[in-house]
């Protein structure tokens, strides 16, 4: 039974059944979900923005630096990126995300759980990332920007050598003209530092308080 209020502007299609099988990690149940609300005619972007997001913002509450459980955000993001992969097969079109970021773990480190959990949190979010992989080199990561009309570059590092690497990357962009693009850091090794020392705008936390600030930096840019 849905637990949407009369007059929600949610009541036309009840995103409910598939915000309640996100929250439970269930991709099967959020996809079943998913292809009623589509029969029904609703629209992929009303289905990430009221139901994916929201979704997403009531897990965002629930894990806070002092409660992060990394299994349950994972199961999470595995039933969101199963919904955006059936509402955008072919990836998100570039004039249908909120706004593109573009993601790395830079050259040098092969971890890329974190860079994951970012990039599921932000599809989530409605937002369009160009993942670039792991082990990827400075160079690619800033072509890519240029490439995509990025609004923000976020880099991933779980081992300390790639601090050297993510020291590159505000010069790199700036002799490529990018100078004032955002850069935001995360990652075991990366949210020891203070943001001065990597030359980036922002460490994040977690993966939730970096979409915050994303969003934030997005919002700040449509006042504009």
């Amino acid at each position: 039974m849905s637990n949407v209020p009369p007059g929600d502007p949610r009541a036309e299609f009840d995103f409910q059944p598939l915000i309640d099988a996100l929250l439970a990690g269930d991709h099967k149940l959020a996809l079943t979900a998913t292809q009623v609300l589509i029969d029904r005619g609703c629209s992929r972007e009303r289905i990430v923005t009221e139901g994916l997001e929201h979704a997403m913002s009531r897990l965002d509450d629930k894990c806070t630096v002092d409660s992060f459980n990394l299994l349950e955000i994972m199961l999470v993001g595995r039933a969101v990126s199963a919904v955006v992969r059936v509402l955008y097969p072919d990836g998100y079109a570039p004039t249908e995300g909120r706004a593109t970021f573009v993601i790395a773990t830079l050259e040098g480190d092969v971890h890329d759980l974190g860079k994951n959990i970012v990039r599921m949190v932000l599809v989530g979010k409605g937002f369009r990332v160009v993942d670039l992989g792991r082990d990827c080199p400075v160079e690619n990561l800033v072509s890519a920007a240029q490439r995509e009309d990025a609004v923000a570059v976020l880099v991933s590092g779980l081992i300390s050598p790639v601090v050297s690497q993510v020291r590159k990357v505000r010069p790199a962009l700036s002799a490529a003209g990018l100078g004032e693009l955002p850069v935001v850091a995360g990652g075991a090794a990366l949210k020891q530092l203070q943001p001065r020392a990597l030359d980036v705008d922002y460490v994040a936390e977690n993966a939730f308080d970096g979409a915050r600030y994303l969003e934030r930096l997005v919002e700040a840019d449509e006042r504009s």
